[in-house]
């Protein structure tokens, strides 16, 4: 079986009201925590407004965090292309990927918040054809293609070609989906992975049945092939050893992160703010169909389960990361990821439990060699004699107990 990955992303969602040096300090500490439980993937975004997503610049973050962790891949989730000049992208995708020692992940999008476009211009309509045009020019720089020219009507190139190109021979790319056809119809038009960032919403969730259809089509009309390895699928959770302990968690932050920022500040189209948070936790973690979980490990591998059903399948899981529980407990939900989830949805503890089971299973044959070895010792009368003299000897002394023949303590 084709193991799943795991990962994170960090778009942030912060509250206000944090030291902004300390946050991005807690954020990069983070990286290094999931770097070491073995976590596959990191990701942040890029976002210039609203005051919870405040990282602009996801390159010189993941370049900060790539100089505290030795393994784990760091994705851009995602670079807003119709903000910037292809050809900076390119190189700039390109230089992280020298300093992280060929972890780069190149993810792109066509920008998600629209107070972004309003202050750079852009009129929101022509994001996705942008981003489409850009991602096409990017990969040939980063191919390395011989000296082109390019003329749009936002930007220009005339005789480009990286001086430098990935140092991974093919750096991994990642086009962000959301609820509509386009996210993923694009990654078939360039073949390209997926990231889908909207199944943190029961809209979202609902919409990943039939997404990867168009991923195929695409790439069918325009020769190329997607696979469902390089599917990124997002979940929302916490998780506690008790649900009671993980419910006490997270309430009062998913109260505050839904009233202020889902409803509050995004305004998004069909969401209510919630009298209390026992009423936000009802509503997003334990309603049918939930994007969320909170509970135990347990009720994270059952919702993971019914993910890769609904879906058909993809490579690997990335959890959303949220202020929703204070830092210290959010550093064990992610622990308890690692320890418990991980190792159960990849197999990692079948052996193990089959090893034990054939060890009970098995006792009259272990039986069977401990009279055995019994048996050799009483045919010799010194050394049945001598042990006699031990056993007791043991027997004497506190906290001792005489061998278990049985188990071949004597031998």
């Amino acid at each position: 079986m084709r193991r799943l990955r795991f990962g994170a992303f960090l778009a942030p969602h912060h509250p206000i009201g944090e030291h902004p040096m300390l946050q991005f300090r807690r954020d990069l500490a983070l990286a290094a925590h999931l770097d070491q439980l073995g976590f596959d993937e990191f990701w942040c975004g890029e976002h210039h407004s609203t005051g919870w997503e405040t990282i602009a610049s996801p390159e010189m973050f993941l370049a900060a965090a790539g100089e505290r962790t030795h393994r784990i891949r760091l994705g851009t989730g995602v670079v807003s292309l119709p903000y910037h000049h292809p050809f900076n992208v390119a190189q700039r995708i390109v230089q992280l990927d020298h300093m992280t020692g060929g972890r780069a992940i190149f993810g792109s999008g066509p920008g998600a918040l629209p107070s972004d476009a309003h202050t750079l211009g852009i009129d929101p309509a022509v994001q996705r054809d942008r981003q489409d045009e850009a991602l096409g020019v990017i990969r040939r720089l980063l191919a390395g293609e011989p000296r082109f020219s390019h003329e749009s009507d936002w930007f220009t190139l005339r005789d480009a070609k990286l001086q430098l190109l990935p140092l991974q021979e093919s750096l991994p790319m990642v086009t962000a989906s959301t609820i509509s056809p386009s996210g993923m119809t694009l990654a078939g038009k360039h073949g390209t992975g997926v990231i889908s960032i909207a199944s943190t919403s029961t809209e979202g969730l609902a919409a990943l049945a039939t997404q990867w259809r168009f991923a195929e089509e695409a790439a069918a009309r325009h020769g190329n092939t997607v696979h469902r390895a390089d599917w990124r699928v997002l979940l929302s959770w916490h998780i506690a050893p008790t649900r009671e302990q993980a419910r006490r968690e997270a309430r009062d932050g998913l109260f505050r992160w839904h009233n202020e920022y889902i409803v509050g500040t995004l305004m998004r189209p069909g969401t209510h703010a919630f009298k209390t948070p026992d009423e936000a936790v009802d509503e997003i973690a334990f309603a049918p169909n939930s994007a969320s979980v909170i509970g135990t490990p347990d009720d994270l591998i059952e919702a993971v389960q019914r993910l890769l059903g609904l879906t058909g399948g993809f490579g690997t899981l990335i959890g959303f990361v949220h202020d929703w529980a204070d830092p210290e407990a959010t550093r064990r939900s992610w622990d308890l990821v690692a320890r418990h989830v991980v190792p159960e949805l990849n197999g990692l503890l079948a052996s193990y439990r089959e090893s034990r089971e054939y060890v009970v299973t098995h006792r009259d044959s272990f039986d069977a060699a401990g009279k055995a070895v019994m048996s050799k010792i009483l045919a010799h009368e010194g050394a049945a004699q001598a042990l006699k003299v031990t056993r007791n000897s043991r027997l004497a002394m506190p906290g001792h107990n005489a061998p278990d023949l049985t188990r071949g303590d004597a031998q």
